[in-house]
């Protein structure tokens, strides 16, 4: 059973961002292979 009503769901979904898609891939692979040194969501910093 779903806590949300349809309107509050959808609003809710729709706030969610895609991440990993193949065009953030393709960027990050290159930037990498360039040398660029990087790491996502690091908590150290």
């Amino acid at each position: 059973m779903d806590v949300h009503n349809s309107e509050q769901r959808s609003k809710n979904m729709r706030a969610i961002k895609a991440s990993g898609t193949k065009p953030e891939l393709l960027m990050a692979k290159a930037l990498w292979s360039k040398g660029y040194r990087y790491r996502k969501n690091n908590k150290a910093v």
